[in-house]
């Protein structure tokens, strides 16, 4: 099924809008994240990709810029159904070609407790303590590209 997954720059509005409802499915719905929460000014300047299969947008992630030049991945989500299936690492490996492409040397994320073992397999290591971010364990990961 994973050869059949494309993973692409988002282009349209209608691209967007179909990223942001994967976010909302997964952050909103699943873990109760405040829907004001989700949506940030970042979003309107973020690089966003997004796994496509069959033409229906499974999954999804963006690329900030920031200020000190390191790329900020984050916002990385995937339908429930569509889990451990690759889809992940597809989109991750995307967006760091994107910061790759733009310069930059180093990416940085936010990465739930639960899925830091995802991130530190592809190469991501620990930064720091753990902190809630939206009321969720997190921990800054970094990885240089």
């Amino acid at each position: 099924m994973l050869e059949g997954i494309v993973v692409k720059r988002v282009e349209t509005e209608p691209e967007l809008e179909a990223a942001i409802a994967v976010r909302f499915r997964v952050f909103v719905s699943e873990q109760s994240i405040p829907p004001e929460e989700e949506l940030d000014e970042a979003d309107s300047t973020a690089t966003h990709a997004i796994a496509l299969y069959q033409g229906r947008v499974v999954g999804t992630g963006r690329l900030v810029h920031r200020e000190d030049g390191s790329a900020h991945i984050g916002r990385m989500a995937v339908d429930a159904a569509w889990r451990r299936k690759g889809i992940g690492d597809k989109v991750l490996r995307f967006l760091e070609e994107s910061a790759q492409a733009q310069g930059m040397k180093r990416s940085v994320l936010h990465a739930q407790e639960y899925v830091k073992g995802f991130y530190a397999a592809r190469g991501y290591r620990e930064h720091g303590e753990a902190f809630l971010e939206v009321d969720i364990p997190h921990v800054e990961m970094r990885k240089a590209l």
